[in-house]
């Protein structure tokens, strides 16, 4: 499974990131705080919240908002 990373500037790329990447973070790191691009489907992020819950990791997913209009939000993941 691939996902898209949220924009770190408002003229950047959107970068991608592989469910193994994340795996190898987490090994390294023990938990970490990962900000998703709202083009990714609902349906992927649930799927990659209970991927780590099956491994034992707990995993909050929310959206946050960044400005008043409804459309401008991203997902965060954090898993510890």
């Amino acid at each position: 499974m691939e996902l898209k990373l949220a924009k770190m500037e408002l003229g950047g790329k959107v970068k991608k990131i592989k469910l193994e990447k994340i795996e190898e973070i987490l090994k390294n790191e023990g938990q970490k705080i990962f900000y998703f691009d709202k083009s990714n489907s609902h349906k992927d992020l649930v799927s990659l919240v209970e991927h780590f819950e099956e491994l034992g990791y707990s995993v909050y997913l929310r959206e946050v908002k960044y400005t008043l209009d409804e459309n401008d939000y991203i997902y965060e993941i954090h898993i510890l």
